[in-house]
């Protein structure tokens, strides 16, 4: 009982919002919307732009790479690398100096280096995109933390769940497009190589556009409404003005229980997340048997099912929690169960039962689709635990998740030395349902959505006053 009341008394103070319009919140929500659709676009342009560089079939107009299977793994892999090394220092950056230029600034540079990809493929081989790859890595490590703090600002609790998922939905809409769109380029007059200008082009774009009208928090926006800044200053309870200026207080953080379960799960999505956003493709294409259209076609559609998901799941997840029909945790741990075990139950279903390519497509489509309750599961509870350092902890477990990252695909393919056999595809996908349901155990049984008390730590004044008082 004393924990129900005490999570209730957590809860923010009911706050009336500015009438049911388009506000600033909405539009600036909408900016890093696409800043992670940009992003995901730069990701997964190479899953699908991979096989058709190293296959000639799908457009024989352009050259053939010559890479093996363990090649490419290599080469899709190396993303992580340099994703790996800058989510923590960004995250720290961005908490004290604001994430507008130094998100506005990674996506530039992400987009100017993907520009670079066809020609460092042709003239370097891949060894030069791997180190191109290496190099996106660390701008697009900066991405995830920014966007953390910037909705640290600008998410009133009581539409948290909707605005969180909607900019991180990108991250499906994104792989859609670009899953779809790569397939139909590669055969198209500008083959393989425009994969790589268009999103690129398209990231240069966003960039430029951001730089110009996004803002760090309401108190910096120029043209904001004093009624809706009000709404969210009073809504954010637990997120300082002052948090620029507050120590991180990383010992604390090391050693809290919550903050490792959220780490653990999310260690476990990156693995099976990245297993199958980087390899369906080949699955698809050498298992199944569909050419490079219809290919991205297919690898899209989990994630155009995951992206529509996101968006239903979280408008109820916020009805839920305005209307207090479960405690927050509870619906943190239900939406995450959907997500990672649910997943896990199709991936198990994919490698035991399916036999048709028909109920192949459909597993896939459900394992990624029910992925998407993890956006109202961990993800979200990085702003549970501390607001004031919300892009600090996304740094911290999305730069040491970026671990599995590597490791699944990596494991994947040393498993799969012949694409076509089915068996060892087989194993792939036992391997990740059995780490999703690992990893969403541990969140189950110890995940908290309580607000940490070293999210207000002391100033150095406070501590002088209580040590004379």
């Amino acid at each position: 009982m004393s924990t129900v009341i005490k999570e209730m008394s957590q809860q923010p103070a009911p706050v009336i919002p500015p009438g049911g319009r388009f506000g600033t919140r909405h539009g600036q929500a909408l900016l890093t919307f696409f800043s992670v659709v940009s992003a995901y676009a730069m990701r997964v342009n190479l899953s699908v732009g991979i096989v058709a560089m190293t296959d000639k079939s799908s457009n024989p107009d352009f050259p053939e790479l010559n890479w093996d299977s363990s090649t490419k793994g290599i080469i899709l892999g190396s993303f992580f690398w340099g994703y790996l090394v800058t989510q923590i220092p960004a995250g720290q950056f961005a908490g004290r100096f604001g994430p507008k230029y130094l998100l506005g600034g990674a996506v530039l540079y992400c987009g100017l280096l993907t520009l670079l990809t066809p020609l460092a493929a042709l003239k370097g081989d891949w060894l030069a995109v791997f180190v191109l790859r290496v190099l996106q890595g660390l701008g697009q490590g900066c991405i995830y933390p920014c966007v953390n703090t910037h909705l640290s600002k600008w998410a009133p609790p009581p539409e948290r769940s909707r605005l969180f998922a909607f900019v991180f939905s990108g991250t499906q809409l994104g792989t859609v497009i670009t899953l779809y769109v790569a397939g139909q380029l590669a055969g198209g007059p500008g083959g393989w190589p425009s994969i790589f200008y268009v999103t690129g082009i398209f990231s240069v774009i966003w960039a430029l556009l951001w730089l110009y009208v996004g803002a760090d928090s309401p108190s910096e926006h120029k043209s904001i409404s004093e009624e809706e800044k009000n709404y969210i200053q009073t809504s954010l309870i637990h997120s300082s003005a002052n948090s620029k200026s507050m120590k991180v207080p990383w010992k604390k953080i090391v050693t809290s229980v919550p903050m490792w379960a959220l780490l653990l799960t999310h260690l476990a999505q990156n693995w099976g997340f990245w297993t199958l956003l980087t390899l369906m493709p080949s699955y698809i294409n050498a298992v199944l048997g569909f050419d490079i259209k219809s290919n991205g076609t297919l690898s899209a559609l989990p994630y155009l099912g995951n992206f529509i998901l996101t968006l239903c799941f979280s408008w109820v997840a916020d009805k839920i929690n305005q209307k207090e029909i479960l405690m927050l945790s509870t619906a943190r741990k239900m939406w995450n169960s959907i997500g990672l075990w649910g997943g896990a139950a199709a991936l198990v279903l994919l490698a035991t039962v399916a036999r048709s390519v028909e109920s192949a497509v459909t597993l896939l489509t459900l394992a990624v689709a029910l992925n998407s309750g993890t956006f109202m599961g961990y993800l979200t509870n990085h702003l549970d635990l501390a607001p004031n350092f919300a892009g600090v902890l996304m740094g911290i477990t999305n730069g040491i998740s970026n671990i599995t990252s590597i490791l699944g695909p990596m494991v994947a393919g040393f498993i799969v030395t012949n694409e076509k056999d089915e068996s060892e595809w087989r194993i792939v996908f036992l391997i990740s349902a059995t780490v999703f349901f690992l990893g969403n155990s541990i969140f189950v049984l110890f995940g908290s959505t309580d607000v940490q008390t070293w999210n207000n730590p002391e100033s150095k004044e406070q501590k002088r006053e209580g040590a004379t008082a």
